[in-house]
């Protein structure tokens, strides 16, 4: 047991001793900060084209002519009746589309808009949404109805409010933030099993090649190596996620204070996330970011000890991630939308996809039972994965010219001691 202590000893101050790592403790957070800000400026100025866009009307269906309405940087004119020319004219200058308008309007594909360049998606957006309400009107005024009282019936804007029903009373169900912070736990422990898992490859790869393993090995078990090694970048990225906390804790105090006007529009957003149970989803995010490095990470070892370089992993990489990138993919698109799917719980559950698939559950509670059987199954799952990479770790952290195999990694997994 000292000797696997002094292992994590030895891979945890290296590595936090390292510039690198105090540097990103600071980085990280300020870099997320940076990019939502800038994600917002970015999403607020999409909206606008850059320069102005001048439209010319080619109608010949005699409906929507005069009636498009300028908006910002999209102007609508009158164009030439000869298609042709306004074709031209549109050929010449970039800034200057031609909107073509058949009689026969309403079949799929019969409006065409020509430009010199493929047209921004705003402007296309634009042009359908105003063609579908000049229609609409057009279509009501025929039937004698009047328009304006259908415009002020369907402006009633009606919203719904979600409401949890607790033992406590009933409390807002939080929707929106729920999501956000499910889609955002997913994308941060997938990504962080990969580097940390990343991080454990590396390292016995790089002792390998240069043969130190081999001096290291005559004092310890390969087992206690691999464990030492193990456990001891796993503190290395508990350590970061707890400085990034106490600093995101800084921030958002410090926030709270800026904003604490009941005027300011930040104002809000803080009050949603107080209501947030970040204790508990902070509680199991940690434990799953240990169990599904330990599970990830021990197979990470058993890859970097079968190859000889960094180049050899990728025939053994992606069937290993496979599960944690599927997983992934359906958080971002389709588990958050229905947590308590089947789909959602087996995933949930199984331990190589559970990391994420349960941090995406995790906002909506889900029944106490299948949180308490998908840690079970964590526990069994990385005590298994620890025993089968060890056996192959023992074998071929000592090997070397040979190209591994799947096949080759079983025969090792059965030699005797």
């Amino acid at each position: 047991m000292n000797k696997v202590l002094l292992i994590i000893q030895r891979e945890y101050i290296t590595r936090v001793r390292k510039k690198s790592f105090i540097i990103m403790i600071f980085v990280v957070p300020l870099l997320i900060l940076i990019m939502g800000a800038v994600i917002a400026m970015v999403a607020k100025s999409s909206n606008q084209l850059s320069t102005l866009q001048i439209v010319n009307v080619v109608d010949n269906s005699k409906i929507f002519e005069k009636k498009f309405h300028d908006v910002s940087n999209i102007k609508f004119v009158k164009g030439d009746q000869d298609l042709n020319k306004a074709k031209t004219t549109s050929k010449n200058d970039e800034n200057i589309s031609t909107l073509f308008i058949p009689a026969d309007y309403s079949k799929k594909g019969a409006v065409q808009i020509f430009s010199k360049k493929k047209p921004a998606f705003q402007l296309t957006e634009e042009i359908e949404k105003q063609m579908n309400d000049i229609a609409i009107n057009n279509s009501m005024l025929q039937h004698h109805i009047d328009p304006d009282v259908v415009k002020a019936i369907k402006n009633s804007n009606i919203s719904v409010k979600a409401v949890e029903i607790t033992s406590t009373g009933d409390k807002d169900a939080n929707i929106g933030p729920n999501i956000a912070i499910s889609i955002a736990c997913s994308i941060f422990i997938y990504l962080s099993l990969l580097i940390y898992g990343g991080q454990v490859m590396r390292g016995v790869i790089e002792e390998k090649t240069s043969r130190i393993i081999e001096v290291v090995i005559s004092s310890v078990k390969p087992f206690q190596l691999m464990l030492g090694k193990i456990i001891g970048v796993g503190l290395v990225g508990l350590t970061q996620f707890c400085a990034w906390i106490i600093l995101s804790v800084i921030s958002s105090k410090i926030a709270g204070e800026a904003f604490n006007s009941p005027a300011s529009p930040m104002s809000g957003i803080l009050q949603t996330l107080q209501t947030i149970p970040f204790g508990y989803i902070l509680s199991c995010f940690l434990f799953y970011f240990l169990t599904g490095y330990l599970l990830y990470s021990a197979l990470f070892a058993a890859v970097g000890s079968a190859v000889d370089s960094e180049t050899e992993t990728q025939q053994f990489m992606f069937p290993i991630t496979m599960p944690l990138l599927f997983t992934y993919l359906l958080s971002v698109s389709v588990l958050f939308r229905a947590p308590d799917s089947p789909l959602a719980v087996w995933l949930s559950i199984i331990p190589f996809t559970a990391p994420v698939a349960m941090m995406v559950r995790l906002p909506f509670d889900p029944p106490e039972w299948q949180l308490a059987l998908s840690m079970f199954m964590m526990v069994v799952g990385f005590l298994f994965t620890t025993y089968v990479a060890a056996r192959i770790y023992r074998v071929g952290i000592l090997m070397y010219g040979k190209k591994a195999s799947f096949k080759e990694l079983g025969k090792w997994f059965f030699y005797k001691e």
